[in-house]
C-alpha cells in the first residue's frame, strides 16, 4: 500500500499531466523494480544511442568569435601598456626633480649623483626608467657652475618618441 503523502504525485491522485503539483515529478523510489534483463523505455532527455559533444562547425564558430574579440582587444591592451609606461616615466622624472630641488634647498648645492639622493634619503631608491627598464640610463644635466654639484636636472635616456610625438630625451 502506498503512502497517502505521495498520493497526489501518482497517476491516480490529483496530479496533472505536467508532472504533479508545483511541477514535481513522480518519485522514482516508489516505482516497482524492473524485471530481470529488461530496460526502461527512453524518457525525456535520455540519450538514444547518440554521442554528446560539440561538432566541428560549432567549435570553429566559437574559435572565430574568440579570434574577432582578440583582434579588437589586443591592440588596445598594448596601447594601454605604452600609455602607462609614459605616465610612470613622467612621474619618475617629477619625483627625481622634486628630490633634487629639496636637496638644493636643504644643503645649498646640487647632489653629486642620483645615488646620493637615495643615500641621503631624499628618495628611497633611484627609480627605474620604465622605457629602458634600467636605472643606469638616466641622463644627468650638470649645473652651469660645477662647484654647485653634479646633478642639476635629469632626463630619460630612452630612444624613441612618446605617443604625443615628442622625444623621451626632451622630457
Amino acid at each position: 500500500m502506498r503512502s497517502r503523502l505521495f498520493a497526489p504525485l501518482t497517476r491516480g491522485g490529483r496530479a496533472s499531466r505536467a508532472g504533479g503539483w508545483f511541477g514535481f515529478r513522480k518519485p522514482t523510489h516508489l516505482t516497482p523494480p524492473l524485471a530481470c534483463g529488461s530496460r526502461p523505455p527512453c524518457q525525456g532527455g535520455e540519450p538514444t544511442g547518440r554521442r554528446f559533444g560539440f561538432t566541428l562547425i560549432e567549435l570553429l564558430v566559437v574559435l572565430s568569435v574568440i579570434a574577432v574579440l582578440l583582434t579588437l582587444a589586443v591592440p588596445r591592451y598594448f596601447g594601454s601598456i605604452d600609455k602607462s609606461k609614459e605616465a610612470v616615466l613622467k612621474e619618475n622624472l617629477n619625483q627625481m626633480r622634486e628630490a633634487i630641488s629639496r636637496y638644493y634647498a636643504d644643503k645649498g648645492k646640487y647632489p653629486e649623483s642620483l645615488d646620493s639622493l637615495a643615500t641621503d634619503k631624499y628618495l628611497r631608491k633611484v627609480p627605474t626608467d620604465p622605457i629602458t627598464e634600467s636605472t643606469a640610463t638616466w641622463q644627468v644635466t650638470p649645473p652651469s657652475d660645477p662647484a654647485k654639484g653634479g646633478v642639476y636636472d635629469v632626463k630619460s635616456g630612452a630612444a624613441g618618441k612618446g605617443l604625443d610625438g615628442s622625444e623621451f630625451a626632451s622630457w
